[in-house]
Parts: structure tokens; C-alpha cells; sequence
């Protein structure tokens, strides 16, 4: 029986905060009370047309997120929740909902249907609610349902497609929701509303549409409708047209080529004279067009013996009609698109097609585009100029670097004049290109750049650091110009030598920059440290070192401020995180600079204490971002330090177990776990007062359903860390961890290989699983390697069952070959038995010994030796 609870939602939309929180704990106490009567009452509420707009409004919305919600643990919980409910209360439920697609109220008829598709995606997967489908397709199909109802259900029909799989209707089931769908977009039958909810719903259904787009009649209708209805009077039935035939544009590419003269002449007119958001989705369609081409030609490689899908070169067919489209589309630029990066108009979408289409066509573009940049470049009108720097931005990815060439340093001396141009837009897109022309045309350790001498040099930097001055869009354009500048000349021999003499100028810019106060958000000062990490990261040490030693105390110095910034508001603290964590980040940077050498280690070694006793401060800040990057740059204080770390760890291990314990920021929890393996690495036993408590938090990590799955790989991996360093004294944690190992490798076995996040989640796991057994052998082969011994077979057995996967990712293969060969090399003889009956080893060797891969075959070879030794002995 539902409960009167009309008021509670009323109160629960109060202005009054008191009033509003006393009825928000009353809804929460009946939901505690009596689920299944409480979701009954919402859905009483919902249905019933004598109540007030707002609460049936905040009765839908309190009954959707009853049945889902984004993080994926307490989605299962809710799932599991619904299931145990009475199957009398469900049904009722899923009658008033289905009830309400009538309901006159336009807000009551969306919520259910959002209700109804929540409730599909729990139980269709599970052959429950069987009815629903017909239900819905009565409601569309049969002449005397009410045009509201008929809108109200396609709506259900398309968020039910969204919310489940294709293989979760038979194809019957398919070809009537599509039937109905399709006819549904019918302008002679239907009201507006209805075909557009029906030009929505079939764009959520496509996915199901595999077998319907293999049969040309079937196909030839679909298109004929979303053709027909992509010419719709109305702007909204138009853009929900082109949306379907973008998502067809990457899901059935194959079977495209003859509709593509009448595609081309549909996108060509939306983009030349319809509404933005209907210009935008025809400039899409070529951008996924160009997608799955690009994908097609990485694909089409002779190595891979695999037949290649069909590619039918649709681009480059069109190219001559397409690209003098999109150049024009590079003149419709809005005022102010400099000052905002998340503007999404035509000349974006067009600029983002062109660098699409020049990937795909390669050289063939050059003399398609290079006319209009030539025709463009010098025009008295801003937004000429700024076009022809675009596109000409556009096609520096996708020639060939001899074909490009001439044209970049031919060019580079006027994009260099053009940044003192006086035109904001112009000046931040020719930065970007500056940029761009770094990031792929200057690699000195591959025998080419783009500044042909060191005055060229010269002359680039002067420009950047007098326009790095600039406004603050066009300075982080700068910043991106010098970091890939910067990234040209790693590990680029004596090249690398060419940026030194500038890199104190560099740095005093850069730190300027940061220090500006004209940026109005912090993304300016964000790109001023990024490019000094990588500035820091890509010097030459030898000759560097003293100019990067002076850098410790200038970012020291600015991370102490913080500490002493006065925090009034969230934005403050906010704020302070933000900086902080940069400043960290710059430590961290440099830390690992010097680390890299024997030369330099001296350097960090002496700034140490003082170092660590400001990340000591910054973590009494207890901001979340920082502590991702202090704990970060400790790790690699740690490296630097070797043994010495030790005299911090009574200080520094509350903080470490803070990290440990924080489940809900799990990134700041994987970080944490990453750095326990560094400190190993640099301690060795003299980690050992700390182990219980370290291997206590991590177990307890593993047991956790509420701790994100990523983070599981990396404790595994920690074990085998651990271990190492601690040798035979890991044998009182053996029976812990050992039995959580062997509980994920069971677990491996039955993750879904056809999602690829769980796939790629399953190596993962698996190769932290090797690793950790391959620390733990290792720590124990001087001293109690028999504790290992109980656990041989069914490390085998693992190793056997990754060897009959098919699907195994590289690095598994490495980390299973290695781990045989430390079982061997550990337990020696006592392994001779286990290894006669394990008839896959030398199938898995032979395969490994004939991998291209150089790493593999080492290890390969290594571990066959091992095992040899072993069956000799």
C-alpha cells in the first residue's frame, strides 16, 4: 500500500533550509523503513495528474537515482536493491510508470520514460519484464493511441536502447522497434513531436540495426528516412537527422558508397546555409568519415596478415569539393573564440575536419590548401588572416615531412612576424602553429628540424619570449610553442647543447609568466609550469646543472608562500591546492633530473631535509591535489636519497598511511601505493619497522568493494616490492597475501573478454599477480625459499591458463616468462617434478623465443636456461 508523501516532496524544494532538511531525513527514514512501499509511493506520485508539477517532478527523479547511479559500486548495489524487492510491489511500479507516458504533463511522461529504461537496464539483461517491448510497441503502432502517448513512448524506446545491449533482444524484437521507429519519422502521419522523439530514438538504436543494415532493402529504407527527415522544415528534427547519420558514418562506413553523392549535396548545404547546430553535425559526419578511414590505413599495414575491412577512400574521392567547403568554413570565426577554449562553432569544427581530412589524404591536400593560405595570409581583414594560419596549421600532420618542409621553413620567418600582428585571434593562432611546427616538424635525434641554425634559433626564441608577454590566451599559446621546442632536443647529442645558453631566460619567463595575475583562471599559469617541467626534463644535465640547482630554492621558496596564503573561501583553498600541487610537480621534475646521473645525485642529496620538511608542511594541508604530487615527488626523493630516506620515515609514515586509507580519492591511494614500491626500493630491510602497518592497510585495500578496481593491480605489484626488500622476514604476511593473489588470479578467469575495459583491467591484474609472485621468489631464494613451495602448482596452473589465452596483452607474456624462471631459479630442484608435468612450458618458450620482440626472447632464453639447470640437476 503507498504511502501519502506529497508534502515531504513539496518540503524537500522549500527556501527554507531547515524545512528542506527535515524533509529530506523524513523521505530518507521511509526509504529505510520500507523500500518497496517507498518506490510504490513515488510511483503513485509520478502517475497521479491531481498532483502539483513538482512534486511528481522530484517523486520521478528521487525513484530514477533509486536505480542507478554513475559510480559503478553503488550501481550495483542499487541493482541488487531492485532485484530483492517484492515482485508484487515491481510490478505495480512498472504499470504506473508505463501508465504515465500518457499523462498530459510533458515533464511526468520524460521522467517515466527515463524510470521505465532504468528499469530495462536491470532486468531485460536478466529475461525479465519480457512484456516491455510489445508493451511500448502497441502504444506506437496502434492508429487510436494519442500523438502524447505515441512521443512519450518512442522517447522510452530510444533511452531503452541506450541502456542495454543489442544482444539482449532477439531480432525479431529489433526489427519491430525499428519498424516502428523508422515509421515513426513519417511526416505524413505524425506531428512534430513525435517524429522527432522517433528521429532521437533511432539514433539510440542503430547499434541494434546490424543485421537490418546488411539486407539493401532494409538499409535503403532507413536511409531514405533519415535522408528525407535530415530536410525537415524544423531545426531540431534536422540535427537529430545529421546525428544519425554521423553515428551511421562510423558504424556502417562499409555500406556507405551508395548513398554518398546524396550525402555529400545533404552535409554540403547544411554547411554552406543551415543553423549552427545543424552544420556542425555535417561537418561531423566527414570528421567521423575521416576517422574511419585514418583507422583503415593503420590497419592496411602488409605485417598484419589480417584481411582488411573495405576501404573506400570516400575523402579522397571527395576531396576536391570537400576541402574548399571547409576553408570557407574557416571564416565564420566569433569574436571572442580566442578568449575561450571550450567554444565549439563552425570554423572549430571545420578546422578540426581539415586536420582530419590531411591525415587521411596526406600530400594530396598541399595544393588544395596552400592557395587559399597564400590568397589569405596578407588581407587588410583579420579574420583572413587568421583562417589562412589555421589552415595552414591544419595540414602540418599527414604529408610527408619532404613535402612540408620548403613550406614550414619557407613560411616560418613571416608566422614569426605575425606575432607581433595586431589581432588577438590572429596572433593565438599562429602561436599554435608555432607549436604545432614544433611538436611534429623539429626532432634533431632524427636527423631533422625545421630551425635549419642555431640563429634560427635564436631569432624563434626571441619571438616567444617577447610574446609569451602577450595576453594571457596567446602567452599559453607561447608556453606550448616552447615546450615542444624544448621536447625537440631531448636526448638529441650535441643538438641538446643548442638550447643552452637560453635556458636562463627561458626559466625567468617562464616563472614570470606564472606569476601572472592577468590570467582569468589558472590554465595560463598550469602551461607556464608544464613547460618548465619539460624544459627542466629535456636540458643537457652535464652542462645545465648549475642553472637548474639555482631553480630548488626559487620553487622552494614559492611552495613556502603558500603555506602562509590566507584561505577565507573554498576558491581559496582551491587555489592554493592548484599551486601548490604545480610547485610540487616542478620538484618532482627536478628531483628525477638529477637523480639520472651519478654526477648530479649530490645535489638533491644536500637539499634533501629541507626538501622533505616542506612536503611535510604541504601535507598538513590536507588538500587532495597536492598530496597526489608531494607523495609523487617523495617517490622520487626517495630514488635520490637511497638509505638515507630512512631518518623521514617516522615523520612521513601518517602520511603515507593517510594515502593508504583514502579510498574515495583512489588516484591519491594508487599514487600512495606506487611510492610504499620506491621507498622499498630505496630502503630495502631497513623498511622493516614499518612493514605491519603497511601490508595491513594494503590487505585491507584489497578486501575493500568500495576502493576502485585500478587501484588492485598496483598493491599486487607492491607485494613483490616489498618482498624484495625485506627477504625471508615477508614470510609471516605469505598466507595473507598469498591467498588474495590466488583469489584475483580465479577471478581473472571470469572477467567479460568482450568489454574492453575489463579486458585491459584483466591484464593488468595478471601482470601484477606475476610480479608480485616474481618479488616474492626472489626475496625468498637466499633464505626460506620452501615457504613458496605449497604455492608452485598453482602458480603454474596460472601461468598455463594466460598461456591459452589468446587475447593476453605483451607485457603479461613478459611478466608470466619471467616469473617461471624465478620459480626455477628460486626453488630449484624441488620444482623438478612440477616442470616435468607441465607439458605448455616449452610450447610457451618456443613461442616466446621466436617474438620479434628482443626483451621477450632475453627473458625467454634466461628462464629456459633456469628451467634446464633445474631438470639436469
Amino acid at each position: 500500500m503507498a504511502m501519502e508523501i506529497t508534502q515531504f516532496l513539496l518540503a524537500a524544494q522549500s527556501a527554507d533550509a531547515n524545512v528542506r532538511n527535515e524533509a529530506e531525513a523524513n523521505l530518507r527514514q521511509l526509504q529505510q523503513q520500507n523500500l518497496p512501499v517507498f518506490l510504490l509511493s513515488l510511483s503513485v506520485e509520478l502517475a497521479n495528474n491531481d498532483k502539483p508539477a513538482e512534486s511528481r517532478r522530484l517523486a520521478g527523479i528521487v525513484l530514477k537515482n533509486s536505480l542507478d547511479a554513475k559510480d559503478a559500486i553503488t550501481k550495483e548495489a542499487l541493482v541488487q536493491q531492485w532485484m530483492s524487492v517484492d515482485i508484487s510491489f515491481k510490478s505495480q511500479i512498472k504499470d504506473l510508470v508505463l501508465r504515465t507516458l500518457g499523462s498530459p504533463v510533458p515533464e511526468a511522461r520524460h521522467t517515466s520514460a527515463q524510470v521505465i529504461a532504468k528499469i530495462a537496464s536491470i532486468e531485460i539483461p536478466q529475461k525479465q519484464w519480457p512484456e516491455l517491448i510489445q508493451s511500448l510497441l502497441n502504444n506506437v503502432t496502434q492508429s487510436e493511441s494519442h500523438f502524447v502517448v505515441k512521443q512519450a513512448t518512442l522517447e522510452t524506446l530510444g533511452y531503452v536502447c541506450e541502456e542495454i545491449s543489442h544482444e539482449d533482444l532477439v531480432q525479431d524484437e529489433v526489427n519491430a522497434v525499428l519498424t516502428a521507429v523508422v515509421q515513426g519519422m513519417n511526416l505524413a502521419e505524425h506531428s512534430v513531436d513525435v517524429r522527432l522523439a522517433a528521429t532521437r530514438a533511432l539514433y539510440n538504436a542503430l547499434d541494434f540495426a546490424q543485421t537490418n543494415f546488411q539486407n539493401e532493402m532494409e538499409r535503403n529504407y532507413i536511409m531514405k528516412m533519415v535522408c528525407e527527415t535530415a530536410k525537415a522544415k524544423e531545426v531540431e528534427i534536422r540535427q537529430a537527422s545529421f546525428e544519425c547519420l554521423v553515428s551511421i558514418a562510423s558504424t556502417y562506413y562499409e555500406v556507405l558508397e551508395p548513398y554518398m553523392q546524396t550525402l555529400f549535396e545533404l552535409t554540403s548545404n547544411a554547411v554552406k546555409g543551415d543553423e549552427e547546430a545543424v552544420a556542425l553535425q555535417a561537418i561531423e559526419f566527414w570528421s567521423s568519415i575521416c576517422d574511419e578511414e585514418i583507422e583503415l590505413q593503420e590497419f592496411d599495414t602488409p605485417e598484419t596478415g589480417d584481411s582488411c575491412p573495405p576501404h573506400s577512400h570516400f575523402i579522397e574521392k571527395a576531396q576536391s569539393s570537400l576541402v574548399p567547403m571547409l576553408l570557407e568554413t574557416l571564416l565564420k570565426q566569433e569574436e571572442d573564440q580566442d578568449q575561450d577554449d571550450s567554444i565549439w562553432n563552425i570554423s572549430m569544427a571545420g578546422g578540426t575536419c581539415l586536420c582530419l581530412v590531411a591525415r587521411t589524404v596526406g600530400n594530396e591536400i598541399i595544393p588544395l590548401v596552400m592557395p587559399f593560405v597564400e590568397a589569405n595570409i596578407v588581407m587588410p581583414e583579420w579574420r583572413r588572416r587568421e583562417a589562412a594560419t589555421y589552415a595552414f596549421c591544419s595540414i602540418l600532420e599527414g604529408p610527408t615531412v619532404e613535402k612540408l618542409a620548403p613550406l614550414v621553413q619557407a613560411g616560418l620567418e613571416f608566422l614569426l612576424n605575425a606575432m607581433k600582428d595586431e589581432n588577438n585571434h590572429v596572433k593565438d593562432t599562429t602561436a599554435w602553429t608555432l607549436s604545432r611546427i614544433f611538436e611534429l616538424l623539429h626532432c634533431p635525434s632524427s636527423g631533422f628540424s625545421v630551425i635549419a641554425s642555431p640563429e634560427n634559433l635564436q631569432r624563434i626564441l626571441a619571438v616567444l619570449l617577447e610574446s609569451i608577454k602577450d595576453a594571457p590566451n596567446v602567452a599559453e599559446k607561447v608556453c606550448g610553442a616552447i615546450y615542444y621546442l624544448a621536447q625537440g632536443y631531448e636526448d638529441a647529442g650535441s643538438s641538446s647543447s643548442l638550447l643552452t645558453p637560453y635556458l636562463t631566460s627561458i626559466i625567468t619567463e617562464l616563472l614570470r609568466t606564472a606569476d601572472r595575475t592577468d590570467g582569468a583562471d589558472s590554465k595560463l599559469r598550469s602551461s607556464a609550469y608544464e613547460t618548465l617541467n619539460e624544459v627542466v626534463r629535456c636540458s643537457n644535465i652535464a652542462e645545465t646543472s648549475k642553472i637548474i640547482a639555482e631553480l630548488i630554492p626559487a620553487i622552494m621558496s614559492r611552495l613556502s608562500q603558500t603555506l602562509e596564503l590566507q584561505i577565507v573561501s573554498t576558491e581559496d583553498r582551491e587555489k592554493q591546492g592548484d599551486l601548490q600541487a604545480a610547485l610540487c610537480g616542478v620538484l618532482q621534475v627536478i628531483i628525477q633530473k638529477f637523480s639520472s646521473s651519478d654526477d648530479t645525485k649530490s645535489i638533491i642529496r644536500q637539499a634533501a631535509d629541507q626538501i622533505m620538511l616542506l612536503f611535510l608542511r604541504v601535507f598538513a594541508c590536507r588538500s587532495s591535489t597536492v598530496h597526489e604530487e608531494a607523495m609523487l615527488a617523495i617517490g622520487a626523493l626517495a630514488y635520490a636519497t637511497g638509505p638515507e630516506f630512512a631518518k623521514y620515515m617516522p615523520e612521513f609514515f601518517q602520511y603515507l598511511q593517510m594515502g593508504l586509507q583514502n579510498s574515495e580519492e583512489y588516484q591519491v591511494c594508487s599514487i600512495t601505493v606506487g611510492v610504499v614500491g620506491d621507498i622499498c626500493r630505496a630502503l630495502d630491510d631497513k623498511i622493516l619497522p614499518f612493514c605491519d602497518g603497511i601490508m595491513t592497510l594494503l590487505l585491507t585495500d584489497l578486501s575493500s568493494s568500495q576502493l576502485h578496481r585500478s587501484v588492485k593491480p598496483p598493491i599486487f605489484s607492491c607485494f613483490g616490492d616489498i618482498a624484495l626488500a625485506i627477504g625471508e622476514h615477508f614470510e609471516k604476511y605469505v598466507p595473507h597475501a598469498l591467498q588474495m593473489m590466488q583469489d584475483a588470479a580465479k577471478a581473472c578467469a571470469h572477467l567479460d573478454v568482450d568489454d574492453e575495459e575489463l579486458m585491459d583491467y584483466g591484464n593488468q591484474l595478471r601482470r601484477s599477480i606475476f610480479e608480485a609472485y616474481s618479488g616474492i621468489l626472489q626475496g625468498f631464494k637466499n633464505a626460506k625459499a620452501e615457504v613458496m613451495m605449497p604455492y608452485a602448482q598453482h602458480l603454474l596452473q596460472f601461468i598455463e591458463l594466460v598461456f591459452r589465452d589468446r587475447q593476453r596483452d605483451e607485457s603479461v607474456t613478459k611478466a608470466a616468462v619471467a616469473v617461471m624462471g624465478d620459480l626455477a631459479d628460486a626453488l630449484g630442484p624441488n620444482t623438478k617434478i612440477l616442470f616435468n608435468d607441465c607439458s605448455f612450458c616449452a610450447e610457451f618458450l618456443g613461442e616466446c623465443l621466436q617474438s620479434d620482440d628482443e626483451q621477450l626472447k632475453e627473458t625467454a632464453g634466461w628462464t629456459q636456461g633456469m628451467i634446464g639447470r633445474v631438470m639436469v640437476s
